[in-house]
């Protein structure tokens, strides 16, 4: 039996954009991706921590290290520009690999760049820790 869990997640990000007559998906930094280990036309749900609206699209590649969290298409509506999103991806595992996967978050500042110190990996049954912006450090 498949289990899809918590692969990976951009923590955090502010929308630069949102064009309501693109076809569809989200633009991402293409050096966020990277960081959160998302590819191109990847699945991700995106949660607004505005208005609490939850939604899921797939992913564009957007310029490196532009800073880029563009929502496109009728995801635009749900968005306003300046809002605070977390992007999050999840993969199907066995049960043996998801007790052994380390999920990976990536903390972008406040232009969505990404600091030298921003990566946090855990097992998912430990418990996570407490992240501030003071204690945004790696943990492996």
């Amino acid at each position: 039996m498949m289990l899809q869990v918590f692969k990976s997640k951009i923590h955090r990000v502010a929308v630069t954009e949102a064009n309501l007559n693109y076809v569809g998906s989200i633009t991402i930094d293409e050096a966020l991706m990277e960081a959160a280990n998302i590819i191109e036309g990847e699945r991700v749900q995106i949660v607004n921590n505005n208005n609490g609206e939850r939604l899921e699209t797939y992913v564009i590649k957007g310029e490196r290290n532009s800073g880029v969290i563009c929502l496109n298409g009728a995801a635009a509506r749900r968005v306003a520009v300046g809002d605070i999103v977390i992007i999050i991806s999840y993969a199907y595992m066995s049960r043996e690999e998801a007790i052994e996967y380390k999920p990976l978050t990536v903390f972008p500042d406040e232009k969505n760049q990404i600091p030298d110190t921003t990566l946090y990996e855990t097992k998912l049954n430990e418990k996570p820790l407490e992240t501030t912006k003071e204690n945004r450090m790696l943990f492996v």
